[in-house]
């Protein structure tokens, strides 16, 4: 059995991946850590656990070195590029939900996150998305978990940027639900301020476009312009991507066999059929990642996805991520069918 810590276990992304490694028939989660709430029982926190965890939450800051095989990092950006320094042997495998490994380039990290905690492991790390870089990530030790903006984005944009299909730049149009803000207190998460409302924020600041877009560039020269929305739910993300296409004789057709040939086999991604698009109630709980398109007469394109911010977004897809690392199967505690309604 595996041992599996979950450093900074009192967030959203954190009880997730507790409720996602329960289920899990090969991993026992023997470290959570919590520096708020040092000495308390996970479950007196999140009564949703009961029973199933009884683990007490340990300091995040106390020295954790070798005894996991696993380590998920549920902090913030820059803590967890500290947090990796201790913990990194080349043995235990290192999953950082944080942004902290997600750039090959310091410099473009630290324009929007901070000073890098922990720069000679960059170059160690894999950028965590498995429909991409699935080879890579087999061997990986330290894996830069995608953001979840990034993920529903870069899925949707890939086979065209690929096959180099893209005319100009993209706009990429995201709305997310709340938990994305994460569990601390802060105002524009309020009831109040979300709930009846509608509306874009960090609007050409924020820093998922970065990562979408070194990812994108990295295929094509393709421009990518970025704004976030926030609906009012709890969970779930609706990305819709806008641009033109280099040839106009491509039809919606031609687009959705193409789709199919790229993410054919992939546990979870699927592809629409013609005429039918993403709602995010039918990926909500759920690893997947839904994926719907169209294609205009004049060349333009429309390629709409859909996922939970949480699972596929964070604590699922950290969790894919791991058992690719370990050779396991890749839908291992994945299989959970999305809740409707």
């Amino acid at each position: 059995m595996l041992k599996v810590g979950i450093l900074g276990a009192t967030g959203y992304t954190g009880v997730v991946l507790l409720s996602i490694l329960l289920r899990h028939p090969q991993a026992a989660v023997t470290l959570v850590t919590s520096n708020t709430h040092r000495g308390k029982r996970l479950s007196g926190l999140f009564p949703s656990i009961g029973e199933d965890f009884e683990g007490v939450l340990e300091p995040t800051d106390k020295d954790h070195r070798g005894t996991c095989d696993v380590y998920f990092l549920c902090l913030p950006h820059g803590t967890s590029a500290e947090r990796a320094r201790g913990l990194f042997d080349g043995r235990a495998i290192i999953i950082d939900l944080s942004a902290d490994f997600r750039f090959e380039h310091l410099p473009t990290y630290e324009k929007h996150y901070v000073k890098h905690g922990a720069p000679e492991l960059v170059p160690q790390a894999v950028f965590g998305l498995p429909e991409l870089y699935r080879e890579r990530i087999r061997t990986a030790k330290l894996i830069g978990n995608p953001g979840c903006y990034p993920t529903s984005a870069i899925l949707a944009l890939y086979p065209l940027v690929k096959e180099r299909l893209v005319d100009g730049a993209v706009f990429i149009d995201s709305k997310s639900g709340v938990s994305g803000a994460g569990r601390e207190a802060k105002l524009g998460s309020l009831f109040c301020e979300v709930s009846e409302g509608f509306r874009p924020y960090n609007v050409g600041v924020h820093r998922h476009e970065p990562e979408i877009q070194k990812e994108v560039s990295k295929f094509a020269d393709v421009t990518v312009a970025f704004v976030p929305h926030l609906l009012p739910i709890n969970r779930g993300i609706l990305t819709s991507v806008y641009g033109k296409l280099k040839s106009q004789t491509v039809t919606t057709k031609d687009l959705l066999e193409l789709y199919n040939k790229t993410y054919q086999g992939e546990p979870f991604v699927r592809v629409m059929a013609e005429g039918v698009y993403p709602d995010t109630r039918f990926t909500r709980f759920s690893n997947r990642c839904d994926i719907g398109l169209k294609v205009f007469e004049d060349g333009r394109f429309t390629v709409i996805s859909a996922i939970d911010n949480l699972v596929k977004g964070a604590s699922g897809q950290a969790v894919q991520n791991m058992n690719v690392a370990l050779g396991l199967d890749e839908k291992t505690a994945l299989d959970r069918t999305a809740l409707y309604p």
